[in-house]
Order: structure tokens, then sequence, then C-alpha cells
């Protein structure tokens, strides 16, 4: 019996290597971008170019077109519960992340604007803004809950099929929270931000919105009724504001944390729906968010190229890191010591949410999902004696 040995490729090689190796869960966190880079597209541009070629069809067409909810204006009834969770786990939340802010050290760097979560400062030499060291060390000082949970506004829309806010209206609309308009159109009433509720769907002819409500509106239907306005020089008090106290219910730090840590994954997964079916779009260069069917017209962008855009918005479709964006802080695995983080080690820490660190600090549990992979407990951080002598 004669044995012929089979010679294997290292394509082979590679997929029998693939097949028997353990499947890795470490999620990676976003890219930073350069001033230069635009966001990355959530729909590629051919299938945004079959979109517009399909709309540029049916306009010519000069047909009836049924819309279906919410661009007719109407709510969508799955979506209601959804938005009401959405709203009061945002509330909870900036109460919680306040109340724990109140015991656990927070601080920032006044050039860059890092956060670092924890009682001693890491000396990571990370920083990179104007005016930075030449070793790249941060200059820290005492932070809050702005710096963990940053609010990104929106302009408040009376009409979601409304028109758009010019550029001379820049400072007669008001601004919310961008979290907070989303719940407001997805049915959350809130009477210093009053909001159009139709009854009858709008249509859409030769690509135009054809409201009836708009020809025949009803008796009771009056924009300026109850309505404080006031200007832009006063001061308003936000729908959700971070200064508000956490309920006398919590009595333990560590179920503040806990209630907390849930109130991020509701708002988290909740944004996530909700933004499936409401339209949001933000500039593909600044973190400018505005929550409707189209985009603002006020020429505000001071992002790259702005004067070739005459300082207008590169609109795009939204994600759920646009209108919550999380800050990206170092993952602090020892909380009884004092030594700081060393920067020859980095390559071994871990980064979460400064908002998740803070409340993982404070006695709450990372959940599965994409910050518990995150969180690197499968890698060891050795001494810095034992790294030199690794190869």
């Amino acid at each position: 019996m004669s044995y012929s040995p089979r010679l294997v490729s290292r394509s082979n090689l590679w997929r029998t290597f693939i097949r028997h190796s353990s499947v890795s869960t470490v999620t990676e966190l976003p890219r930073k971008l350069k001033r230069s880079e635009r966001k990355p597209w959530v729909t590629s541009v051919n299938e945004l170019k079959r979109k517009a070629r399909l709309e540029r069809e049916e306009k010519q067409s000069a047909r009836e077109q049924i819309l279906r909810p919410p661009e007719n204006g109407l709510l969508v009834k799955e979506l209601i519960p959804v938005a009401h969770q959405v709203y009061a786990a945002t509330a909870e939340l900036l109460s919680c992340a306040s109340n724990v802010a109140k015991t656990l050290a927070l601080y920032s760097c006044s050039v860059c604007g890092e956060v670092h979560v924890g009682h001693t400062p890491h000396k990571i030499r990370t920083c990179d803004g104007v005016g930075s060291l030449k070793n790249k060390e941060h200059r820290w000082m005492k932070g809050g809950v702005e710096q963990i949970l940053p609010q990104v506004e929106s302009f408040h829309l009376y009409d979601r099929l409304g028109r758009a806010v010019s550029h001379d209206e820049q400072l007669i609309v008001d601004r919310i929270p961008a979290v907070v308009e989303l719940c407001v159109q997805g049915d959350v009433n809130i009477p210093e931000y009053p909001t159009r509720r139709r009854t009858f769907p709008a249509y859409s002819v030769a690509g135009r919105i054809i409201d009836f409500e708009r020809r025949f509106p009803k008796e009771e239907d009056t924009p300026g009724k109850d309505i404080n306005t006031s200007g832009f020089w006063e001061k308003r008090k936000y729908p959700v504001d971070v200064t508000e106290p956490a309920d006398a219910k919590y009595v333990n730090l560590g179920e503040v944390a806990i209630r907390g840590m849930e109130s991020w994954e509701v708002m988290r997964s909740g944004i996530r729906k909700l933004v499936s079916e409401y339209a949001v779009h933000t500039c593909g260069y600044c973190p400018e968010i505005q929550v409707g069917p189209k985009g603002h017209r006020v020429r505000n962008c001071q992002a790259f190229k702005h004067q070739m855009r005459d300082g207008q918005h590169a609109w795009q479709e939204a994600t759920v890191d646009d209108l919550a964006p999380p800050v990206y802080v170092w993952h602090v695995r020892d909380l009884n010591s004092r030594e700081p983080m060393a920067n020859d080690l980095r390559r071994y820490y871990a980064m979460l949410p400064a908002v998740v660190e803070l409340f993982a600090q404070a006695g709450g549990r990372v959940s599965g999902g994409d910050c518990a992979s995150l969180m690197r407990e499968d890698v060891a951080v050795p001494e810095l004696e034992e790294m030199k002598l690794a190869v």
C-alpha cells in the first residue's frame, strides 16, 4: 500500500484555523474621525441615489401617493409606549447620574475635554488639543454631569410636515434636547413645547404634501393658544434637567447605580427603535442634530469646508450615537488602588462610556452587550516590571 502525501495550501490551513478557533466577541471602539473626514453613511450612497431617482419619477407622474405613519403626520401606534419609556428613562438617568456624581470624583481636561471617572486621574498621554503640552499630558480639573452626558439640542417643530426652520428664525424657534424632541414627536406632551397632533393623514401628490386639515382646520386647533412666548435672552428650564435630585426611594448608592444602568439601556434601545421610524438628521461634519423629516436651513456650520456650503450643514441620516453621544473613558478595574493608570500599559486597558463607568464604580453591574465586551475582562493587566520582561 503506497502512501502519497497531500500538499496542504496556506489558504486551507487558514480555513482550518478559523473553523476550529474560538469566535472573538470583542467590540471595537468607533474610530476617531479626522477634521476633514465625514461621518459614515447609515445608508449607502448608491441606495440613496436609487431612492432619489424613484422620487423624481414619482413627481413626474403626478399621481397620488399614500404615505404611511409618521410620514403622513400621524403617530406610529406601536412606538407610543416606547416614546414615553425613553422620556422617563432619560429623566431618571440624569437624576441618578447627578446623585452618583456627588460621591464619585469626575475630572475633565481643560485642554482637550477628555473625562476621567475616579479619585486618581490617569497618566495616559492622549491630550491632543490646541495648547497641549509636548508630552501630551492632561491638565485635570473638576468635572460634572455635563461632561459625561452631553446635551445635543435640536430645533423644536410645532408641525413635523411644515417647512424647515430658516436662517432668520434661529433665534425665534426654541431649542430643546434632541432626545426630548424625538419623544415629543412620538406622543409625549409637554405644555411648554406644544406640537400638532393630526387626526387625518396627509397625502403626497407629485411630490407635494397635501394637508386637508389646513384647508378645513378644527376650531380648537389654534397654534398660538396658551403658549407663553419668551425671547432667546430669557433662561428657560429644559423639560429634562440634570439638576433634578434622585428619588428618595433609592436609599443605597448601589441601588441608584443599578437603576441608572437600567435607564441607560432602556434609553439607548428605545432611541434605536424610534430612529428606525422617525427621521432624524445630523450634519456629516459637525454634531448638529435636527429631529424631523428634513434638516433646518440655519447656516451655522463651522466644520470642514463650510465656506463652500455657505455655512449650510451636510445633512445625512443620524444614529443613536448622534442623539446620545457616549463619552468614552478608561475603565478602572481596581477601585481600591490609588496608583494612577500608567501610559505604558494603555494597550491593556479598556474603555467604557463615561456614564456606564460611573455607575459601575458605584456598584452597578454591566450586563451583556457592547459594554460588556468593551471591558476586556479576558485581558490581564501586567505590572510595569512584568511588561518590560515580555517579548
